[in-house]
């Protein structure tokens, strides 16, 4: 039998909370639910709040089927909200909302990894935020991505820009940087010149374009998720991955010190203790004062 909880006055039914999910640490989907609720709530829900989702699911856990969906899903409750979503193949899309606790943890029971656009469902296409995903090809580690890290905050102060960083939950570490609202495309022009430059900063280190041959090694600076139809991982989400890790924010004396990717490395079980001690260390992207204008723009 399904078991009933009332989550703010919404009744939710929550399957399968003995399945285990994460089979490297037997972690159940119950324990994946009262991290949602018990931890990250707060925090991630300043994160979501006004910007339309895609999930990447993985209802059997990340070894069995994984797929991403933007439409929402079907059986969406009338009490979950959508917000429409431009879109050249189809003009009436929608996408999911996750604006409070019974709406995080409805989402939650489906297994999903959140994902988010760089913009407010209010201004489609009209960025608040820049994004830069640093991704290393073997050999190369998060240790290298902090390096590359380094650089650009110290490029993006030049600007009169403040970065901040979070792990992906996956390899490597991802920059954000509150803006002014922006054209999407205008940001993605200028993540582009960054990594352009990043390269001819550090040949040895970095590459700015995805062709998988030339990332041994190195450091791709993904600029790409600023375009308006693209999304990233959003803060405090877990990642579908053998062990239950968490695209955890960071500091900059921790990204300073990395000499081994263990010490980037966050599990749901570290979070609470992590927020307790820190607060949300991204906090300024969801501040309107901490926002600067994009250069040029």
């Amino acid at each position: 039998m399904t078991p009933i909880t009332e989550v703010e006055g919404r009744r939710l039914a929550l399957s399968n909370l003995d399945k285990v999910l994460y089979p490297a640490t037997g972690t159940t989907k119950g324990e994946v639910l009262h991290y949602y609720a018990a931890t990250a709530a707060d925090a991630l829900l300043a994160h979501l709040h006004d910007r339309a989702l895609s999930f990447l699911r993985y209802p059997d856990g990340p070894r069995g089927l994984r797929f991403f969906t933007k439409n929402p899903p079907p059986g969406t409750p009338d009490w979950v909200r959508t917000t429409p979503v431009p879109r050249s193949d189809d003009p009436d899309a929608r996408q999911v909302l996750v604006q409070d606790l019974p709406a995080l943890m409805w989402a939650a029971n489906l297994v999903v990894e959140f994902h988010t656009h760089q913009w407010r469902r209010q201004t489609p296409a009209v960025a608040d935020r820049m994004v830069f995903d640093l991704d290393p090809g073997a050999p190369a580690s998060v240790v290298e991505c902090c390096a590359v890290a380094l650089w650009l905050r110290e490029r993006l102060a030049a600007d009169g820009l403040s970065a901040y960083g979070k792990t992906s939950g996956s390899k490597g570490l991802h920059l954000l940087v509150p803006l002014e609202p922006a054209p999407s495309e205008d940001v993605t022009a200028y993540a582009r010149s960054l990594a352009v430059e990043a390269q001819k900063a550090l040949p040895d280190l970095v590459v700015h374009r995805m062709t998988r041959a030339l990332r041994p090694g190195k450091v791709f600076v993904d600029f790409s998720q600023n375009a308006a139809a693209k999304t990233t991982a959003a803060p405090y989400t877990l990642r579908a991955k053998d062990r239950p890790t968490v695209s955890a924010p960071v500091t900059w004396d921790e990204i300073g010190a990395c000499e081994d990717p263990a010490g980037l490395d966050f599990l749901a079980g570290d979070m609470a203790a992590r927020l307790e001690r820190h607060g949300d260390l991204l906090g300024p992207l969801t501040d309107p004062r901490q926002a600067r204008p994009l250069p040029g723009g």
